[in-house]
This record gives structure tokens, C-alpha cells and sequence, in this order.
């Protein structure tokens, strides 16, 4: 155990979240000396709230070819690192930590406990039995670089220095817990190119009123569409839980970036098909059949009965079809029961945007994979530092594929430094 005077590391961290305890604990358990720096008061502030404070801790997909290919354009780049210490090494981790994981919808893995807290407490506890020595509530405030190379850094009352350096600050998803781009100023400094940060994996936001009063209400098995200039642009089956503000839900936060990109061209038309397994004149034969059963009850009435959980109320939001729900029965027409078909089948909505930062569950930007030696996480232009974590610039869907990621790269950069 080294002494709290200590200067000289072989190796210093920072950042003390996932990617960051992962690569000190690794770089400790093969015999470096590692001071581990996080600004904030405790570390895995952020990893504390991840999936909803369950922490969606890894993706069980064990087809390594299936599971690189959800990080698109970044696939060729992550074989060599995900061999060495890919999902199922990840995997045998944490169990080997004592924290047994169970494996969900979507092969999605979490701790048995369902708390994040858990996940905190034993990466805590695997960096301080390999020893390293970590400082939190230390802000680092100077990194002198010169010719290529990272002399010192002043973090607090003192200036430390290290054989190299891994920087494991975070992107820009949820500032409240201390991910707020210093990584990105810095690495900057040092010559490295930033693509910009935009919040990637995130709720949407809609003025329609009849979403918000559904707040909390999951549509199950729908279809969203998505159009611009009346041109179909894309569309996306699954389940879409309503919001006080709008739109969330895995299938959402994963269309994000795509409707980010339409809204820069400008804006977006949205429908939800409720029925996305019939046809339109299937679905006014089913109508057809459910009023012959019911001829003499009010037809909202009946409709609860065939409209997916919270929807009736969406469509009294729409004037054209107010009346008609409004009607008994047996008033209704052909007329009428095809615009009920044809409103089940496409009911508008107005997107406004995406939410911030504060609501992201990734921020996609950072450093471009082709300045970084992936098979190592080792910066091109700096040659004692090592990159890792998101302030890499690597898209991926939400479902335990960012922690992976996390997992992955503070794995090799801890075994490389």
C-alpha cells in the first residue's frame, strides 16, 4: 500500500466511474502503482443511476460478431479489444466479484439485486483490495503536456506524476453527476479532434396533450413512423411508454439520434400505427364484428374494449373523431367506423425536439477511433496517454451495451498502461 505523500505512479486515473474503476483495479491487479482521481465526492456517481437505478450492467449477447454489430460504423474497430475481454469476460467478472447476474428481455443483464448501488460497492471494493490508491473530491486542475507526451497533472493542493495516464472523465449525458466535458477541453489541448457531443440514446419531446395525461402508460406492440416533407423517412415496432413530456422507452431513446437528424432538415410529422399487425380493412372488420355484439352501448364504451390501454382518450383529443365516439352504437356509419379504422391506425403526433443532457442515457461525440490504437485504448498523438469510456466516439443503442463498452475499454487500457 502506497503512502497518501506519494507523487510517482506508474499509473494514474481519471475519472472514477465505470470505465475508469475498471482500468484501475485491472492496472492494480498487475502490479502497477495507481492513484485513481475522481472530482466528485464518492465514486460511480453516474453508474449509481444507470437503468433506472438497476443498473442494465452489460448486453448477454454471446455471439461477439451480433453484439459488435450494434455499435455500427465502430464494429471493425472493437474486435482485438473484445476478444480479449468481451461480454462473457465481463460477465464471469462480476460473478467472480460475488455479484450474480441475471439476464432479462432483449438479453439484457442485471445484477441479481436489481441495484445499482450493488454495482458500486463491489467495484469500489475490487479497487481497493488491489490497492490503489484513490482520491475523490479532487478536481483535477492542470495537465502539463509537452512534445507529445503528459508530464504532470496538479489535482487539488499537489502535482502528481505517473509512467501514463488514462482519462476516464465521461461524455456529457447527466451533468449532475460530474460528466461535464472536461475530457473533451483536454484532450483537445493535446491535438486530438472532438466530434461534437449531442445527447444520442434520449426522450423525446411532443406538444400533444393527450401523451402527457398518459404519463407513465406503456403502448405495447405499436409501430411509430416517421415522416418529413410527407416522405416516409423510417418507422419502428415495439412498446413506447408515454411521458410527462413526451415519448420514452427503449425503442424511443434508440430512434433518437435518427430523429435528431431529420429535425436538423427541419420538421417532423410522427403517427402510431396501435394496430400494427393488421391491415386497415381487417381492423374494420374487427370493429364490424365488436359493434354487432354491442349495438345498443355508447360506442367509447366499446371502443375501451378494443383499444389499447390509455389510446380511447387520444383519439377524443382529435376533433374529427370526438363525435363519433360520443355516439351510441348503433348510430354509427361505414363512414365513421373507417375514420375510427383509419385514426387507430395512424394517430398524429407533433414532436418538438429531444430532451438535454440532463435526460440522456448516452451522449454520442468524443475522440475518433481512427486517433486511438484499439488495441490497446492508447491515444495516436499522445504516447503515454490512454482513452477510454465515452469519451470515445462510438455510437450504440441502449440495453447494456454503453457499461460493456465501459467495461471493455477500462479493461484493456488498465492491462495496456
Amino acid at each position: 500500500m502506497q503512502t497518501h505523500e506519494q507523487r510517482k505512479y506508474d499509473v494514474i486515473v481519471i475519472g472514477g466511474g465505470a470505465a475508469g474503476l475498471m482500468a484501475a483495479g485491472t492496472a492494480a491487479k498487475n502490479g502497477k502503482r495507481v492513484l485513481l482521481l475522481e472530482k466528485n465526492k464518492y465514486l460511480g456517481e453516474k453508474l449509481k443511476i444507470t437503468g433506472g437505478g438497476r443498473c442494465n450492467i452489460l448486453n448477454a449477447e454471446a455471439d461477439t460478431r451480433a453484439l459488435l454489430g450494434q455499435f455500427g460504423s465502430s464494429e471493425q474497430f472493437l474486435y482485438s479489444a473484445f476478444a480479449r475481454f468481451g461480454m462473457q469476460e465481463a460477465f464471469a467478472f462480476f460473478e467472480g466479484l460475488s455479484l450474480p447476474l441475471v439476464v432479462q428481455g432483449r438479453k439484457r443483464a442485471f445484477p441479481e439485486s436489481e441495484r445499482a448501488e450493488d454495482v458500486v460497492r463491489v467495484m469500489r471494493k475490487y479497487v481497493d483490495e488491489a490497492g490503489v490508491i484513490t482520491k475523490v473530491g479532487v478536481p483535477v486542475a492542470n495537465i502539463e503536456f509537452t512534445n507529445g507526451r503528459i508530464i504532470s497533472i496538479t489535482a487539488g493542493k499537489h502535482t502528481y506524476e505517473a509512467d501514463s495516464y488514462i482519462l476516464a472523465t465521461g461524455g456529457l449525458s447527466h451533468p449532475e453527476t460530474g460528466s461535464t466535458g472536461d475530457g473533451f477541453h483536454w484532450l483537445e489541448q493535446f491535438g486530438h479532434t472532438i466530434k461534437k457531443p449531442t445527447p444520442s440514446i434520449v426522450p423525446v419531446m411532443v406538444e400533444d396533450a393527450w401523451v402527457k395525461e398518459l404519463s407513465g402508460t406503456t403502448l405495447k406492440d405499436v409501430k411509430i413512423t416517421f415522416y418529413q416533407n410527407g416522405t416516409k423517412k423510417f418507422g419502428r415496432s415495439g412498446d413506447i411508454l408515454c411521458t410527462h413530456f413526451g415519448l420514452s422507452g427503449p425503442l424511443i431513446l434508440n430512434a433518437a439520434k435518427s430523429i435528431q437528424d431529420l429535425l436538423y432538415a427541419g420538421p417532423v410529422e410522427t403517427a402510431i400505427d396501435l394496430f400494427p399487425s393488421m391491415d386497415a380493412a381487417t381492423l374494420e372488420r374487427s370493429l364490424l364484428e365488436l359493434f354487432e355484439r354491442n349495438k345498443n352501448k355508447m360506442l367509447k364504451n366499446v371502443l375501451a374494449e378494443l383499444a389499447p390501454v390509455g389510446t380511447l382518450s387520444a383519439l377524443l383529443h382529435h376533433a374529427d373523431t370526438v363525435v363519433i365516439v360520443e355516439t351510441k352504437v348503433n348510430s354509427v356509419t361505414k363512414e365513421m367506423r373507417r375514420e375510427l379504422a383509419a385514426r387507430f391506425k395512424k394517430l398524429p403526433l407533433t414532436i418538438t425536439g429531444l430532451m438535454g443532457f440532463g435526460k440522456a442515457v448516452v451522449a454520442d461525440g468524443g475522440v475518433p477511433l481512427t486517433e486511438v490504437d484499439t488495441r490497446t485504448m492508447k491515444s495516436k498523438l499522445v504516447e503515454n496517454l490512454f482513452i477510454v469510456g465515452d469519451l470515445l466516439d462510438i455510437n450504440r443503442p441502449s440495453g447494456g451495451y454503453s457499461l460493456q463498452l465501459c467495461w471493455t475499454t477500462g479493461y484493456i487500457a488498465g492491462a495496456s498502461a
